[in-house]
């Protein structure tokens, strides 16, 4: 089965995310607004399931809660056609991403580490184009708190649901 673990920012900042993803978004109605922590990976086994929730609880334990600031319109432009809301680098966030890459979670990444909330996919490069630069004119500047995140499984219909949430640093 396809696992994948993510963070699921505020209602009002997916909202504002869900006004572009309805048009732009092919995905739209496969996930929610998110930050990929760890893009899909395959896990088939039970046992491996369960050892693979441990190792999470453990890195979810040792990281405090901590804010993200959407701050700019950014684009992969050319490696491909996405669009997003991009979020300033963290060192916790950053740590978080990093540790969920370690060890028994050890995963080839295609792509650095580049926070950030898709707004549009798969455009052809005119569309592209046309809807990057009437973003770039939007003024971003939206903080929040980031106390959990999720790990995800696929459905066969390709959606996305959540199979359990972590908690970020101990509970006290």
């Amino acid at each position: 089965m396809k696992y994948g673990i993510v963070i699921f920012p505020s209602k009002k900042l997916q909202d504002t995310v869900n006004t572009y993803r309805k048009r732009y978004d092919p995905h739209y109605a496969l996930i929610a607004p998110h930050v990929t922590l760890k893009a899909p990976f395959e896990v088939d086994d039970e046992d491996e399931l369960k050892a693979l929730a441990r190792r999470i609880h453990e890195i979810s334990d040792n990281i405090q809660p901590f804010n993200i600031q959407v701050y700019k319109v950014g684009s992969f432009h050319p490696v491909n056609n996405v669009i997003y809301f991009r979020i300033k680098d963290d060192e916790k966030l950053t740590e978080l991403h990093e540790k969920l890459h370690e060890n028994n979670l050890y995963s080839e990444r295609s792509y650095n580490f580049v926070p950030h909330l898709t707004l549009a996919q798969k455009l052809s490069d005119e569309e592209h184009h046309d809807v990057l630069e009437s973003l770039k004119m939007m003024e971003v500047d939206h903080t929040e708190a980031v106390d959990r995140f999720q790990l995800l499984y696929q459905l066969e219909n390709g959606t996305w649901t959540v199979f359990e949430t972590f908690h970020l640093g101990k509970v006290r």
